[in-house]
């Protein structure tokens, strides 16, 4: 086996790696990228490229099926499953090519395809060739996860991944697991035209988030037609004569679901099992994440791990600001730690939930008294004029420095708003500040202001 030497290797091509090898090769240094499939990741190839396009065909379609509440009429609306997967997959394909067109050109990077696997200390073998740099950079991922339910391995059961193969839209479409994906692509193909139930272990949707701001969530997909089954902690699975079997309830007596299709959405497991971390000395927890600290730093002198495998983030934008982290550590002379950046992320339904920072929970849980405004989506006048009034606008602020703790923001244009609240607690804004500031006319972000100003003691939970 050749022994190659390099100043730094990157492993993984996704959101953090090629931004970060593209930083380390303008740095002057020899930096190899290895990626084993395809370049971009899961944002790219399964994640947030293919299904916000999704999305967005789902979405035309509904608009078109409400022609009437705007004053026109579009006829019958009928989904062609091959057309949507055909623009769903040049858009995909676009983005990639643009993606290792850019990392073709980058200066002092090579490009390896293949499986990098640790052998030492920093060093890493791909197929005939040994790698080894004073510098080793993990960016491997995540994919879904397939905990041993009873049953699963006698049904085809679809991921986040295979879901987005199908040609066909699925006659009952049953997802295994209430959270964020099997959310999305419970809304997506009701609206293309499928039966959809949502099977969870909780007794109630979206457990991370406010009950008020989760009961909203639901209440917006079953007035699409969304049927939930709660509490469902004897989840199990048949084969069916059309398809598969269900299982929603053992006591007091077992309840099925009879679909065509099933969709695990139960949370995400670490590309991490295969990379032989033990020969590189980089430690992992019981879930199999790397363990880095603040600045991404593994156990093991000379190795970071960035993105959705380290465990402090599972989305795009934390696996971008990880590499803003390290190249800022390594490269500027600077001092960022992940400390530093406030929790934010989008539920992709439509209309859409943007959350920045604290839940009531967790703010209740810092023992300082709180105060907090909200506002339904039916009091704003963008929203009467769009036809889009379901949801809520939800500010949690300290009732002591009026400092902005938290924002859920689920209703139109949400995920857009939200940052307005994101970008207040990053700066230090005060809520007194913000709720003074003069907002253009007419906006959804207008109504923040207002929020503010009808603050009020967050009562008992």
């Amino acid at each position: 086996m050749t022994r190659e030497v390099f100043d730094a290797i990157v492993i993984g091509a996704g959101q953090a790696g090629p931004s970060l090898a593209a930083r380390l090769g303008k740095a002057g240094m020899r930096v190899a990228l290895v990626e084993r499939h395809l370049l971009g990741g899961t944002c790219v190839n399964s994640g947030c490229y293919p299904t916000k396009t999704l999305v967005a065909s789902a979405r035309a379609m509904h608009l078109a099926r409400r022609g009437a509440e705007f004053g026109f009429d579009a006829g019958p609306v009928r989904v062609d499953m091959r057309r949507v997967k055909a623009r769903m997959d040049g858009i995909v394909g676009a983005a990639r090519a643009g993606l290792e067109n850019w990392v073709r050109g980058m200066d002092g990077v090579e490009w390896i395809t293949g499986h990098a696997r640790f052998t030492g200390p920093r060093t890493v073998g791909v197929a005939d060739r040994e790698l080894a740099a004073g510098k080793v950079f993990i960016n491997v991922g995540a994919r879904a996860a397939r905990p041993p339910m009873e049953g699963i391995e006698q049904v085809p059961a679809l991921d986040n991944v295979t879901v987005l193969q199908l040609q066909e839209v699925p006659r009952h479409l049953l997802i295994a697991g209430g959270s964020y994906i099997g959310l999305e692509f419970a809304q997506i193909m009701r609206r293309f035209g499928a039966q959809v139930s949502v099977v969870e272990r909780s007794p109630r949707l979206l457990p991370r988030e406010d009950a008020d701001v989760a009961a909203q969530v639901q209440a917006i997909l079953e007035a699409e037609g969304v049927q939930f089954h709660l509490a469902a902690e004897c989840m199990a699975f048949s084969p069916g004569t059309s398809g598969v079997r269900m299982r929603t309830r053992c006591a007091p007596g077992d309840e099925w679901l009879e679909g065509s299709h099933v969709l695990l959405a139960v949370g995400r497991t670490p590309n991490t099992g295969d990379l032989g971390l033990d020969a590189a000395g980089v430690r992992t927890d019981a879930r199999g994440f790397i363990e880095v600290d603040d600045q991404c730093a593994t156990s093991a002198e000379g190795v970071w791990a960035v993105g959705e495998c380290n465990g402090r983030g599972a989305f795009t934008h934390t696996a971008w600001n990880d590499y803003e982290i390290v190249a800022a550590n390594l490269l500027d002379g600077e001092r960022r730690s992940l400390r530093d950046r406030v929790p934010c992320y989008a539920l992709f339904i439509d209309p859409p939930l943007g959350r920045a920072g604290m839940s009531e929970q967790e703010a209740r849980a810092t023992g300082r008294p709180v105060l907090v405004g909200k506002r339904s989506m039916q009091r704003v006048g963008r929203a009467k004029e769009a036809s889009e009034t379901q949801g809520v606008m939800k500010v949690l602020v300290d009732a002591g420095t009026r400092h902005i703790l938290g924002a859920s923001i689920l209703g139109l244009a949400g995920d857009e708003v939200a940052h307005l609240l994101l970008d207040a607690m990053a700066a230090g804004t005060t809520a007194t500040a913000l709720a003074r500031t003069m907002h253009i006319h007419p906006t959804v972000s207008e109504l923040v202001p207002t929020v503010l100003q009808e603050l009020q003691p967050l009562g008992d939970g």
